[in-house]
This record gives structure tokens, C-alpha cells and sequence, in this order.
């Protein structure tokens, strides 16, 4: 596992880990993460990425190697309706929804929210999750983009 420089000398680990997935016809693609030291950040590049993804919608489809990607942005994804785009901009604006999903890292659980595009079946899943090297090793192993999921909010 990586480590974030705090100051000069200091390492300190990273703490969480934030990605996003996408699945269709049966199998689950990442489209890209980030390992962070808090909580707020793992937040802050969930809804960076859910307002990035609902974004594209409507748009032609955006090379992954674009110039203005930044570094650590997910691939973008087709959606076929708004339904998906509209709903992960609804949870990023939605105040409650981001306290939940605090509360959730906070107490050691997964955020994760899950939209559907309900023309294809595509899923998106972004989720957030502290680093537990029990769980991380054991979701790692099985090949899994997620640890077990205790509360899923699907929209």
C-alpha cells in the first residue's frame, strides 16, 4: 500500500480507499480509484466523479488519455437515458445522502451508491470504504471491486 507524504519526513498511510466500477451483461469493469488518507477526501472524489460521469451524458464519449483528465479521474461511461446521470447528480448535491455516507466511513462501513441505466442494464457503483487489511486482503483475493457490502443505497 501506498503512503501520503504529510510533511517533509512524515509518511503517514492512507486510510480509505474510493472507486468506481461499472457493470453490464454480466461482467464488472473498474473504470478507476484513488486510496486516500480521510474520509472528506474519499467524499470529495466520489462526488467529483459522480458529477464528472453525469456530465458526460449526452456527450460524445471521451477518449480515457484526454489532456483535461485529470490523473486520478475515472473513465467515462454512455449513458442511454438520464435517469442514471440524473440520479448520481441528485446524490452528490444531496446534503443528507453525503452526511450518511460520512457516518458510514466514520463507523468503518462502505459508502457505496449504485445507479442503473435502465436501457442496458449498465450499473455504475461508486464506492468508498476504509482500508481494513482483514477485509481489503479478503476482497482483494476474491478479485472483488468492493468489500462485502453492508448498506447499499441504489437509486
Amino acid at each position: 500500500m501506498k503512503a501520503a507524504r504529510s510533511a517533509p519526513g512524515r509518511v503517514r498511510a492512507l486510510d480509505y480507499v474510493a472507486a468506481v466500477t461499472v457493470r453490464a451483461g454480466g461482467r464488472t469493469l473498474p473504470l478507476g480509484g484513488v486510496a486516500l488518507p480521510n474520509r472528506r477526501l474519499v467524499l470529495r472524489w466520489l462526488r467529483r466523479q459522480a458529477l464528472r460521469l453525469a456530465d458526460g451524458h449526452g456527450r460524445s464519449p471521451v477518449p480515457a488519455a484526454a489532456p483535461w483528465l485529470g490523473a486520478r479521474d475515472v473513465r467515462p461511461v454512455t449513458f442511454h437515458g438520464s435517469d442514471a446521470p440524473e440520479a448520481l447528480r441528485a446524490w452528490a448535491g444531496d446534503h443528507g445522502r453525503q452526511d450518511r455516507a460520512i457516518s458510514a466511513l466514520e463507523s468503518g462501513r462502505p459508502a457505496l451508491l449504485t445507479v442503473v441505466d435502465p436501457f442496458v442494464g449498465l450499473c455504475v457503483t461508486l464506492g468508498g470504504w476504509p482500508v481494513d487489511l482483514c477485509g481489503w486482503a479478503a476482497a482483494a483475493s476474491a478479485n472483488h471491486p468492493y468489500p462485502p457490502r453492508t448498506e447499499t443505497e441504489e437509486v
